[in-house]
């Protein structure tokens, strides 16, 4: 057993070591503190004597224009609902940065391929701006399967013309499912008789819009109640369209020289089977990965192709991309 006094010793000199920390700790975190609202008022703060902290950088939200048409058809900007719709989506594609770059990169490309087709079957110009909100102007698949830049799903592809099989898949193909959409556009109007509900019915459907309109008795798109995805539809068209038209009024600066050129090729005609495309390639100097990037309607390594049907495969023109190693 230890000595009286040798315990009282030793809980003493614990005792002092208890409080030491403690008040070393207590110390510290009054000094992080203290520090913590020093950096603050210098750093953030700058503020004058009297006044609110001032910060380096301000979010404004993005000007609503008073008029708005989408297809030479005028958006009721006087109805505070429509208008508050139309808001909502400049706001989230004016800072939905990376992606509405990204889209007015890939219009530079992918609108002059476009835009002819819609005018040669007389459909409005404004429809372009389709395949940039539901695909932004890529070969995207859905969740629900629709596929390619107007996110046609296979039924309506076949329907509309298009080959989709497990070889070939034409609405990876963007002229001829560009020539589809063209199809059920002029369907649409035809039933319709409005631009703004042939593009809505692009996304619910020409049988569910009808069911819609004999239900609520209004043959007007403002005026109907619409699932969420239909109800912002246009308004998304109308907002990347007001984006795209105005760029810098949105905050957007992109030189020429950072879009994206129009790809530059030729065609060869193919009416009978290829055993293997990743050979077809190289004989042609290119590699398989770049015949697929220009023709990504091509869904296997063969085609088999007993119809004899002709395919136009394109190619990059020639100095257009480095030739093919094999390092």
């Amino acid at each position: 057993m230890m000595p009286e006094s040798k315990q009282k010793k030793d809980f003493f000199i614990n005792s002092n070591k208890f409080y030491f920390l403690i008040g070393l700790v207590v110390g510290m975190a009054l000094l992080a503190v203290i520090g913590i609202s020093s950096f603050s008022k210098n750093n953030y703060g700058k503020s004058k004597e009297g006044t609110n902290w001032e910060f380096d950088y301000k979010i404004v939200p993005p000007p609503l224009p008073k008029e708005l048409k989408f297809a030479g058809e005028k958006v009721p900007m006087g109805n505070f609902e429509v208008a508050e719709r139309i808001d909502r989506e400049l706001i989230i594609n004016v800072f939905w940065n990376s992606s509405t770059i990204l889209a007015i990169k890939r219009a530079n490309r992918w609108f002059p391929v476009i835009e002819p087709i819609l005018k040669k079957n007389n459909i409005p110009d404004d429809f372009k701006y389709i395949p940039l909100i539901e695909s932004n102007l890529s070969n995207t698949v859905s969740s629900a399967g629709a596929v390619g830049f107007w996110q046609f799903i296979e039924d309506q592809a076949k329907k509309y013309g298009l080959e989709v099989n497990t070889e070939v898949d034409e609405r990876y193909n963007v002229e001829k499912s560009t020539e589809a959409a063209c199809k059920y556009i002029k369907d649409s109007y035809d039933e319709f008789k409005s631009w703004t509900l042939a593009a809505a019915s692009f996304n619910m459907g020409v049988n569910g819009l009808n069911k819609q309109i004999t239900r609520q008795k209004v043959h007007n798109y403002y005026d109907l109640l619409l699932s969420d995805e239909t109800s912002r539809y246009i308004p998304r068209i109308v907002a990347m369209k007001e984006i795209y038209t105005h760029q810098e009024k949105y905050g957007y600066y992109i030189s020429k020289n950072e879009l994206y050129p129009p790809l530059d090729t030729y065609e060869i005609e193919i009416n009978s089977s290829v055993k293997n495309w990743a050979n077809f390639a190289l004989q042609r100097n290119i590699n398989y990965k770049i015949l697929k990037y220009f023709n990504p309607w091509l869904r296997d390594t063969t085609l088999t192709n007993k119809s004899g049907k002709t395919y136009l495969i394109k190619m990059p023109v020639k100095g257009s991309l480095e030739p093919v190693t094999n390092n």
